[in-house]
């Protein structure tokens, strides 16, 4: 299930949901604890108890005075109330729904304060069709088989969009592919060796316990090196990677053929790139670019608003030139270069970001590599390679004037953000589909439920008669299966890209960290005028009063909700 914990600032239809949950509770409080609540403060009027529009009391609930003569009969009767209640506040909360094209931020930003915007390409300037993945994973199979010397018989494996998430992690040495939250706990029931889930006893065996520490997480960058033994999949390109693996792994499991899994993970991870290194997809792409490439005209919408109001753009990509050239004329036009102040190909990041060594060179129309000494950056030139120090002593762009959007948390922004102070904008494909989920009435209807009975639960549980357990394990059973209902309506196997059980993803931690906005693509922005300012959404800490996201609720603080968007542009 995807509930509780600290919500995503774009996620507030949960919030929604939670404190509506908290108000279910209130109604029941005096029942529950023996006690009145006070509806207009949304505080039990006991003293010494804080009853939570989260759904939690924020301290540990007390024992009652006296337990009603008839459990079964009280419990039942207040399960019943809250579901009923629960059950005729989804209405209100249908008419809060998010736009799926807003922008969310995690830091105050304005855009008035931005004067030069700088893109990636791949996923950013650029959007692909499903038909690229496929062509990965295909590549990259026939590359095991071909040069890696791999069984013949994998060719039977076809890519399945659907198996796995981004941001996952990959246990290199036992060949687990699994979701971890933010906390570095494993969310159990999302640990697969190849095709099947391994059993929540076997990895806690594993693990001893659910935690995995530190040291064997995967680096900055998330990947697996040194003492590391964890990989992290944050990229778009590595969902076929990820599938591909688990192919290899299943197939060689179901055949009992003894191999090293980290052997296994090294040729996969190099046949994945040499589909890009030895430029499978890029020659793909080029050849039959309309089946490949979508979005093209938000692109251009985007960048001519821009530039319509003066902003200063370039372009930094680990793409060559020709491909990049390519697409860009197709989604743009011919005069795409005109457009851009500078652009940068085949830059190498993220060591482009730290690698103080490495020169410009100048590319040109043929694209040749000229020796010229690189004395400033001009506009209409194409450049390979390159730093970033040097970047910014022939731009003189430094600091929180620029904006910069890429895919990539880590190899585009991390270290922009951490060294450099430019602002930061984290494109999310994955969202637009994940907020339309949250926006039908049955998720959110599970979801509002869901965090109700975790709050009965919580405040039920001083009641240790056995009737009163055998109740509670119901409600426990109960809980467990919505929880993987929840799960089942993002990915049947891992769920949401943003949120386990109970916490944030550790994708999403490193997207708080990272991003100062984010959103599903940079047609976003043309909701937005450009002296904007983006607030991050004030939800309340576990500590704190749920006045906040009472406010939420009733729909004071409702943009960037649907019927809102429209005065935006």
């Amino acid at each position: 299930g995807e509930e509780g914990g600290a919500a995503p600032r774009a996620f507030l239809a949960p919030v929604m949901a939670a404190t509506a949950a908290g108000r279910v509770l209130l109604e029941v409080a005096g029942k529950a604890c023996g006690r009145r609540a006070a509806p207009a403060s949304g505080l039990c009027s006991a003293s010494g108890c804080v009853w939570k529009a989260g759904a939690y009391c924020t301290l540990a609930p007390q024992q009652p005075s006296a337990s009603p003569p008839d459990m079964k009969s009280y419990l039942w009767t207040r399960y019943n109330e809250a579901k009923k209640v629960t059950k005729e506040l989804v209405p209100s909360i249908m008419s809060n729904l998010l736009n799926p094209d807003a922008i969310f931020s995690n830091n105050e930003m304005s855009l008035s304060d931005i004067e030069i915007y700088g893109f990636d390409y791949d996923y950013t300037l650029v959007f692909y069709s499903k038909h690229l993945h496929t062509l990965i994973f295909n590549a990259a199979r026939d590359l095991l088989v071909n040069e890696h010397r791999y069984p013949a018989e994998i060719r039977k494996y076809d890519y399945d969009p659907s198996f796995a998430i981004r941001g996952l992690h990959y246990d290199v040495h036992r060949a687990l592919l699994m979701k971890i939250d933010a906390f570095h706990y494993i969310q159990l029931g999302t640990v697969y060796r190849g095709l099947s889930v391994v059993p929540d006893e076997e990895v806690i065996a594993m693990y001893d316990g659910s935690h995995v520490p530190l040291e064997q997480m995967s680096d900055f960058y998330g990947k697996s090196s040194q003492g590391n033994t964890m990989k992290q999949f944050m990229d778009i390109f590595s969902l076929p990677e990820m599938t591909l693996l688990s192919y290899v792994n299943e197939y060689f499991l179901k055949n009992n053929i003894d191999y090293e899994p980290v052997h296994l993970y090294k040729d996969v991870k190099d046949a994945i790139r040499d589909v890009h290194i030895k430029g499978i997809m890029y020659r793909a792409i080029e050849a039959d670019i309309e089946k490949y490439i979508c979005y093209a005209e938000q692109t251009r919408a985007v960048l001519a608003k821009l530039a319509d109001h003066g902003k200063k753009m370039f372009l930094i990509t680990n793409s060559p030139s020709s491909f990049v050239d390519r697409g860009m004329k197709y989604i743009v036009g011919k005069d795409w270069r005109d457009l851009f102040d500078v652009v940068i190909v085949q830059a190498d990041k993220p060591n482009f970001f730290n690698d103080k060594r490495r020169p410009f060179r100048k590319v040109n129309e043929r694209g040749v590599l000229l020796w010229d000494k690189i004395n400033e950056l001009q506009k209409g030139q194409i450049y390979k390679q390159g730093n970033l120090y040097e970047f910014l002593k022939l731009t003189g762009w430094r600091g929180s004037k620029v904006l910069y959007f890429g895919d990539h948390i880590y190899s585009d922004l991390a270290d922009l953000t951490l060294k450099h102070g430019w602002r930061t904008g984290a494109i999310i494909p994955e969202l637009r589909t994940e907020i339309k989920i949250m926006n039908t009435q049955q998720y959110i209807q599970t979801m509002t439920w869901l965090q109700t009975l975790t709050g009965l639960l919580e405040h039920m549980q001083v009641h240790r008669d056995p009737d009163s357990q055998l109740i509670l394990q119901e409600w426990k059973k109960e809980r467990k299966e919505m929880r993987e209902l929840t799960r089942n309506f993002f990915n049947s196997q891992f769920g949401s890209l943003f949120r386990t059980d109970q916490n944030p993803t550790y994708f999403l931690r490193r997207l708080s960290r990272f991003a100062d906005i984010y959103m599903a693509s940079l047609s976003c922005l043309l909701n937005y005028d450009p002296d904007y300012t983006f607030y991050p959404r004030r939800t309340p800490l576990q500590h704190e009063l749920p006045t906040w996201s009472d406010q939420l609720c009733t729909g004071t603080f409702r943009i960037p909700f649907l019927q809102e968007m429209i005065q935006l542009k």
